[in-house]
């Protein structure tokens, strides 16, 4: 099997650069609608403050994915933009198909840490404005939530935060092909949480995804993006 020129030959390949690999295509092994949803309420604006200031115990359920390379790791942030709605919504973005890492994939807006960022928190909400146009001035971050380890050795924090429904993007060509809302409250319903297994290149990869229907159009949230709601489900549910 061919590898990434930047893996060293012994690794196995990420599952978005393997030949022909479509996430749409792998089989589903089940969905966890066994499990609560979160309530409609618990997702409101005092809601959400509320359970920041005062975090419940709990655990993530994914924290990192096997290791696909021997670079150093990178530290970098991403925002969980909640826009305000009657009924809350969270802003993703598609990225462009060039891009060297998790091209053409629904994600978070975010990015790495620069040595001049103050906390993930800035790193977070700059990279918003940088891909997406939101404006810092409409952005109440709430907190972060554990860190998240790629494959390809990112160490991403997830930054929370409310944003005001007032906004107007402007995306940035380059990296975002696209940026839409998904309500929370279908992402927060483990029903639409479906599990998915792959075994390639020697490698067993379990993922979870959350396809949502935006109109005519399938947005197929999976992979890090998935596993990072995954956890925030945890979070609210606890």
């Amino acid at each position: 099997m061919a590898h990434a020129p930047d893996l060293i030959p012994d690794e196995p390949v990420p599952l978005s650069k393997l030949p022909h690999f479509d996430p749409r295509e792998v089989p589903v092994d089940g969905t966890d609608g066994h499990l609560p949803a979160v309530a409609a309420q618990q997702l409101t604006e005092a809601a959400l403050r509320a359970r920041f200031a005062q975090p419940p115990v709990w655990e993530p359920e994914v924290r990192a994915e096997p290791r696909f390379t021997d670079r150093a790791p990178a530290h970098a942030s991403v925002l969980v933009g909640i826009v305000m709605r009657d009924k809350p919504a969270l802003i993703l973005t598609e990225r462009t198909t060039h891009l060297s890492t998790h091209s053409g994939q629904v994600a978070f807006p975010g990015g790495k840490r620069d040595d001049t960022d103050r906390d993930a928190a800035h790193t977070a909400v700059r990279e918003a404005q940088e891909e997406i146009g939101l404006d810092p001035a409409l952005v109440e971050v709430l907190g972060t939530m554990p860190t998240y380890v790629t494959g390809t050795r990112f160490i991403i924090t997830p930054v929370v935060a409310l944003v005001d429904p007032a906004h107007h993007l402007t995306l940035n060509p380059y990296e975002v092909a696209d940026a839409f809302e998904v309500p929370l409250e279908f992402l927060m319903n483990p029903a639409h949480h479906r599990r998915h297994h792959f075994d390639g290149d020697g490698v067993l990869r379990q993922w979870f995804s959350m396809p949502y229907m935006d109109g005519t159009t399938q947005r197929f949230i999976w992979g890090a993006t998935a596993g990072m709601l995954r956890n925030l489900y945890r979070f609210l549910a606890a």
